[in-house]
């Protein structure tokens, strides 16, 4: 197969790609990073969200290559434990203000060191995390402290692609984007 160019590699150097190429696991807040950050609500009261779908496939991609997903949010939602079922992602930690006790935890109980970890996250709230991970990522939507202590910033904004831009990132570092890929290329081609 014909190596794929990301279009987004010419912003992806040796320094980062040394970086993501050891993550083990991606952490990711919900609401300004997998949904737009915006809050709906209906005339009952009841609570909606959009999730991107570009997201969701680039975490089943990250699965399949054998990372570990996993969410960490401050809010408890319905919709965020129903979508997370839908996307087969297992560590879903939902009413958790303090995100580093939470990655804490997650690393923990799974023997991981900071440098196998990358945090996705967009507000003060995430920005301990985001420290403490090997591999700190926001998004440009993010809360501007947030983005001026995070490895890498996304080009495209949290709710609209952004986790799907890390996906491809972390696939890239380790040498696995081409081979998730394939299967959507013609091979005629």
């Amino acid at each position: 197969m014909n190596r794929t160019s990301h279009p987004l590699q010419a912003h992806w150097d040796d320094t980062l790609k040394a970086r993501a190429s050891g993550i083990r696991l991606i952490a990711l807040d919900v609401d300004g990073i997998m949904s737009d950050g915006r809050l709906y609500f209906s005339a009952n009261g009841d609570e909606l969200k959009a999730f991107n779908i570009l997201d969701g496939l680039g975490l089943k991609q990250l699965m399949g290559a054998g990372l570990t997903v996993a969410v960490i949010t401050g809010r408890r939602s319905p919709l965020t434990e129903k979508r997370m079922s839908d996307l087969g992602i297992t560590h879903l930690m939902q009413g958790r203000e303090d995100k580093k006790v939470a990655l804490l935890e997650l690393t923990r109980d799974m023997n991981l060191q900071p440098h196998q970890i990358a945090y996705m996250g967009d507000d003060l709230p995430d920005l301990p995390a985001l420290q403490f991970a090997g591999l700190g990522i926001t998004v440009p939507n993010g809360y501007w402290l947030v983005r001026q202590h995070a490895d890498y910033c996304t080009r495209i904004p949290g709710g609209q692609g952004a986790v799907r831009e890390a996906c491809d990132l972390l696939l890239w570092a380790r040498g696995q984007l081409d081979d998730t890929l394939a299967p959507y290329l013609d091979s005629q081609a």
